[in-house]
């Protein structure tokens, strides 16, 4: 006799709809040249104090009307560990940004990010070639998914069961989709 097991129905939730980006918006003591005018690195932990105490969004490029996601609504989660900044970001599909983001990341046309910040603490270090800036403490304003990061190994990748899926078949998924939601059927 088989055990019994609770079922239930529902939806399905965002993350099955392939609708999660994750990936480094920083990474630490990773040199990038700043407008060939001096090498920058983060400092692990510069962005501790910020991510307790500010409110952060997610952006396309930069753009303050192209919210992707926000701390406080639970839709960004940024933390740090021992590579950088990490961050997992729930993009609403409903909305042209979120497809934007959604069709560019998967298709691996963007795959860096940025972030926008101020300057809280830093140092500074000559040496023969460039000078060397160390980002020590950072109040941070907004991540950035895009195509032209100054540091390279910043990432950005779709992570669900969509990143398996071909752009064709999801376009026709989501075609389907939006057709039964204009007939209430979900």
């Amino acid at each position: 006799m088989a055990s019994a097991r609770m079922e239930t129905r529902s939806q399905d939730s965002p993350t099955a709809n392939g609708t999660i980006l994750s990936g480094y918006a920083a990474r630490f003591n990773s040199p990038a040249i700043i407008a060939g005018a001096f090498v920058e690195r983060i400092a692990p932990g510069a962005f501790s104090r910020s991510l307790g105490s500010r409110d952060v969004v997610a952006l396309i490029g930069h753009d303050h009307a192209r919210v992707l996601g926000r701390k406080s609504s639970g839709t960004l989660t940024l933390r740090e560990d021992r590579q950088g900044l990490a961050f997992t970001l729930d993009v609403d599909p409903t909305t042209p940004d979120g497809q934007t983001a959604l069709g560019t990341v998967g298709r691996r046309d963007v795959k860096g990010c940025s972030f926008g910040f101020q300057v809280l603490s830093e140092s500074w270090r000559e040496t023969d070639d460039l000078p060397e800036r160390t980002l020590e403490e950072i109040a941070l304003f907004e991540i950035t998914l895009t195509a032209f990061p100054a540091y390279d190994d910043t990432t950005v990748a779709l992570r669900s069961l969509e990143a398996r899926q071909t752009g064709a078949a999801r376009r026709v998924r989501m075609k389907a989709e939006l057709e039964q939601k204009v007939r209430g059927l979900i």
